[in-house]
């Protein structure tokens, strides 16, 4: 018998379906790849106030970091905050066992930093978004040392 499917756009998918949709893909990755080890990680900088100045959002899954977002607030730029947020990060990957760490921005955002600080491009879009490139870098920290 054919199963009779109809594929929507749905905007708002409810709770149960989205987790059953994660934790299918979850049950599907482990059978192939083994338990992934995610943990999120945030890095934030502040001033002695306790004002934000800048911050990382990462992940740690399969030994690798992926630097989702990093933001440095106009007036702390220029001071190394980047550098510090994302070495940070790295030492905390290493922690968790990472070899190395990744990262995808646009041409216009920081792409020459991530290079300066030891990444090198592995992949690139260009045309996203139209005009500029979607830039992808990784940095290899090396095999994870024993406990």
């Amino acid at each position: 018998m054919t199963l009779q499917i109809r594929i929507e756009i749905e905007s708002q998918p409810d709770e149960h379906d989205r987790r059953l949709i994660d934790e299918g893909l979850d049950i599907f990755n482990f059978a192939k790849a083994g338990p992934d080890n995610a943990q999120d990680l945030w890095i934030m900088a502040r001033d002695d106030d306790g004002g934000l100045l800048g911050g990382l959002k990462g992940r740690t899954f399969y030994a690798w970091l992926f630097i989702d977002w990093l933001w440095v607030s106009p007036a702390a730029r220029g001071q190394d905050v980047g550098v510090r947020l994302v070495a940070k990060a790295e030492d905390a990957a290493r922690e968790r066992r990472c070899i190395g760490a990744y990262v995808d921005t646009f041409s216009f955002q920081a792409p020459d930093f991530y290079r300066r600080n030891g990444y090198e491009e592995f992949g690139r879009i260009d045309g996203l978004p139209p005009g500029h490139a979607c830039i992808w870098l990784k940095k290899t920290f090396g095999e994870p040392q024993d406990p």
